[in-house]
């Protein structure tokens, strides 16, 4: 409903004024929206902007499409406040008692988003699963927002760390272990090939002559390297799933080698005119702002993985109308050199999403140093805590349910912490945090759902009455209004948490209605109207939890 009355009161700002830029921002605490055209016109009119925010809102309060609306157009100085009136509020939550809520319309044109493209040389770790919460909530909202998605996981199975790895299974015990995950196998055979390295520089030759044999397209050595990585990938699946994380298709980086592409972008990119061919192939990128040479093929004639990453991208501009990508803040350079590459041979560039670093009070990681806490572990972990939690708070629930519990607790600790910041912010995941059902947590908007859930399962039969009266439940109705608009953000701004912090607040706003205006002990009409308000509270809850990944649970 706000989408709507949103491009109404737009609409008619634009005909009034006669001028496109009419700047609507959200009201804050005094209005739903409001407009600092004033100050723009003052420009143009060489009159004061209160003098002409006067004048707006006696033309705007007579606009009949307004009217229709409810909406009352009040002037604070030279601003110029909207008010949405109980027409509003009651549409609002007649559509938002209804199953789906915040679904958008369907959208003409494809999306393909790609996120997480871990390189399977050992388990996901703290760092690498920002990327796929951000990755997989996005995914998520376009899904809510009506596009045409694919997500994609870029499988990097030539790069140097894959044939390090091939190395270590060709020439150490590479026995598994007694319940050694297949990404974690993998893990410590890479670790162990990295230090026989630092002692034998000379093995560095041997693992060339590996990247060297896949690139020709060597049959046993294509096969070793897609085994291994199959079964790295084998135990990420295992991982992303833990999180509730989805990919539709996973890219395979050798198909473009195979299929041709990558040869043809090489020879676009021998064509530029900013194209350097000595011992390398590289692309002066000067004029642009980059100082370093961004690289395509080595001396040895082998190409590097910029190549073959602008053959993906290639492939994915012929086949989606909108391509994004989501990278950690150590790919700004490339992700720049990319874009301004791929614009200069005429190919679509990427939208990139650059997050910075996740990481635990206990340090930074490395897979290469052997050095990271798994997200294998951190799951582990915060399911531990989150079964103490439960136990704490519900000990006459028998151990299995407390366990179903704790599980979904642990996944809304984990997604809503990583979520919940910016992605151009670094964040420490803080357990106790995560974890706390009273504050600015997962657990905390799931224990609203359950809340609601369970002043409606107590309620029983009522008549759905969408006549709201009190400051309280026009407020509520209010927010939960915002939904299917902040879906619509996210889709627009690729800002994940701005999802985050309206399902925090959406809880919060819940809350301070069900403190202080009694639901249960009301009778008539006004039970009615505040079962239904509660109703529409639960399902945009729900929706939302669900579009961040969160299991919306009844009990808590």
């Amino acid at each position: 409903m706000l989408i709507e009355a949103r491009k109404t009161i737009e609409q008619v700002l634009k005909e009034t004024t006669a001028t496109d830029d009419v700047q609507i921002v959200d009201g804050g605490e005094h209005a739903d929206l409001a407009t600092t055209v004033a100050f723009a016109l003052a420009k143009i009119r060489k009159e004061a902007p209160v003098q002409i925010a006067d004048e707006l809102v006696a033309n705007l309060s007579k606009n009949a499409e307004l009217q229709k609306l409810g909406v009352n157009v009040e002037a604070t100085g030279p601003y110029i406040n909207f008010i949405l009136g109980k027409e509003y509020v009651t549409e609002t939550i007649r559509a938002a008692v209804k199953p789906g809520y915040g679904a958008l319309g369907k959208r003409t044109g494809r999306v393909v988003l790609e996120h997480t493209s871990a390189n399977p040389n050992g388990p996901l770790h703290v760092g690498h699963i920002r990327n796929s919460i951000i990755g997989d909530t996005l995914a998520r909202a376009f899904c809510k927002a009506g596009y045409r998605l694919e997500v994609q996981y870029y499988v990097n199975d030539m790069g140097r760390q894959i044939a390090i790895v091939v190395w270590g299974f060709d020439h150490l015990d590479t026995t598994q272990q007694e319940n050694e995950k297949e990404d974690a196998h993998i893990a410590r055979i890479y670790i162990a090939a990295n230090r026989g390295i630092e002692r034998d520089p000379g093995i560095t030759k041997e693992v060339d002559t590996l990247m060297q044999l896949v690139e020709n397209g060597d049959p046993a050595t294509v096969k070793k390297f897609r085994r291994e990585v199959a079964r790295c990938l084998d135990g990420f699946a295992v991982t992303l799933a833990d999180l509730n994380v989805r990919h539709d298709r996973f890219v395979w980086e050798s198909d473009f080698v195979r299929n041709g592409n990558t040869e043809r972008i090489i020879n676009k990119l021998k064509r530029l005119p900013q194209a350097k061919e000595e011992e390398t192939l590289a692309l002066d990128l000067s004029e642009f702002g980059f100082e370093n040479k961004y690289v395509i093929r080595r001396s040895d004639g082998t190409s590097v993985y910029a190549a073959r990453d602008l053959a993906f991208h290639t492939w994915k501009a012929a086949n989606f109308d909108r391509v994004i990508d989501v990278l950690g803040a150590d790919h700004k350079l490339i992700g720049a050199q990319l874009q301004c590459t791929l614009k200069l041979i005429g190919e679509k560039a990427p939208e990139i999403v650059f997050f910075e670093f996740v990481s635990l009070p206990e340090g930074s990681m490395s897979t290469r140093a052997g050095k990271f806490v798994s997200a294998d572990d951190l799951i582990t972990e915060i399911r531990k805590r989150a079964f103490d939690e439960v136990t704490v708070r519900r000990p006459e629930l028998d151990e299995e349910t407390r366990h179903g519990i704790a599980k979904s607790v642990g996944l809304a600790a984990i997604r809503y912490d990583i979520a919940r910041v910016s992605p151009e912010k670094s964040t420490v995941f803080d357990w106790k945090e995560a974890l706390n059902f009273e504050r600015q947590s997962g657990p905390y908007i799931q224990y609203s759902h359950a809340r609601a859930c369970s002043i409606l399962e107590k309620a029983g039969d009522f008549t759905e009455w969408f006549g709201l009266e009190t400051e309280l439940e026009i407020a509520l109705a209010k927010q939960i209004g915002k939904f299917p608009f902040i879906i619509e953000r996210v889709v627009t701004e690729l800002r994940p948490h701005i999802l985050a912090t309206y399902a925090r607040e959406l809880a919060d706003t819940f809350n301070s209605f069900y403190h202080f205006e009694p639901v249960l002990k009301s009778e008539g009409e006004v039970r009615n109207r505040r079962l239904t308000l509660v109703k529409a509270a639960q399902n945009t809850l729900r929706e939302a939890l669900e579009t961040l990944g969160i299991d919306a649970i009844r009990t808590m």
